[in-house]
């Protein structure tokens, strides 16, 4: 087993796991740590905690130190000069009329890079933009290109449930999101009603649709032929998280069509079965004349 601890460089960032070696460090602490882009100041949002060694990406970092009165200082010193960085690299923007939208500026802890983040609709020439600035700045510059979700993140916003965004409030990751998690949540398949301010689709889709796929695996489909107590008959509605659906059958009884909504554990799926071998190819119709079908039950797949 390995102990490890949790840490985030940016509010709602991703998480990144560091050895704390013989550090003692606690949740909510920030420490100083060395990461690829170099020296970085974060924040501890996970507490150390062992898993095992195959669970981890090799090689393990260490954090250097929690971080000091000092470290705190330089770092708000930097967020300082992040404000003053963003304004020198508009003007340089508007003085070559480039076709950019500048988003963030970051500085590494250790001054030793500036990251500025932008957008465009496609590939920008930034190689006087970027003599430019190291002529300023005396340093090493990177211009980041990213994607219109990474922009809503970075900038935030409010979405249309009237909350923060979550990307940019606690959502570390984005993940892959579909039509068909709005399609088998039977949500409006119009884009601009399930699509956030950045433009794609709400990340929230995700949330519930292994719940809805889950119930829908062992729901029948509209139009499937079930048989419950009082009679049989076509499927025509389903209430997905409520784990129902509305049924017109025809009552045993008395013949009478009538519809009713019925738990999943109260239907069971039929499905025809010809009498003879010739309708095999044919999916039940048969086309012999005066051959009747029967009604059976079918298993439903796990």
């Amino acid at each position: 087993m390995v102990t490890i601890v949790g840490v985030r460089f940016k509010k709602a960032g991703k998480i990144y796991y560091f050895d704390p070696e013989k550090n003692a460090i606690q949740k909510k602490d920030d420490v100083i740590v060395e990461t690829a882009r170099g020296i970085e100041f974060g924040e501890v949002v996970v507490g150390p905690k062992e898993v095992s060694v195959e669970s981890i990406i090799a090689p393990l970092k260490s954090v250097i130190r929690v971080a000091t009165k000092k470290d705190k200082e330089l770092h708000e010193k930097n967020k300082s000069k992040e404000k003053e960085a963003f304004e020198a690299c508009l003007e340089k923007i508007e003085e070559h009329e480039m076709d950019m939208k500048l988003i963030d500026v970051e500085y590494t802890f250790d001054n030793n890079k500036i990251i500025f983040y932008f957008t465009a609709d496609g590939r920008v020439d930034f190689r006087e933009l970027v003599k430019d600035l190291a002529s300023i700045f005396k340093t090493r510059i990177e211009l980041r290109q990213i994607g219109v979700r990474d922009e809503a993140k970075m900038l935030g916003g409010t979405g249309p449930c009237g909350k923060s965004l979550c990307c940019s409030s606690w959502l570390g990751d984005f993940e892959p999101v579909s039509i068909k998690m709005a399609k088998d949540q039977n949500l409006s398949l119009n884009p601009a009603k399930i699509s956030g301010i950045c433009g794609r689709l709400f990340c929230c889709l995700k949330y519930e649709y292994d719940t809805y796929h889950e119930i829908l695996q062992r729901t029948p489909n509209v139009g499937t032929i079930v048989r419950v107590e009082e009679g049989e008959g076509p499927v025509i509605g389903i209430e997905t998280l409520k784990e129902r659906v509305r049924v017109k059958i025809r009552k045993y009884s008395d013949n009478a069509e009538v519809i009713n909504t019925y738990s999943l554990e109260e239907v069971t799926r039929v499905v025809k079965k010809p009498n003879c071998d010739k309708c095999s190819a044919s999916k039940g119709k048969c086309s012999e004349k005066g051959n009747e079908s029967t009604y059976v039950r079918e298993k439903r797949k796990p």
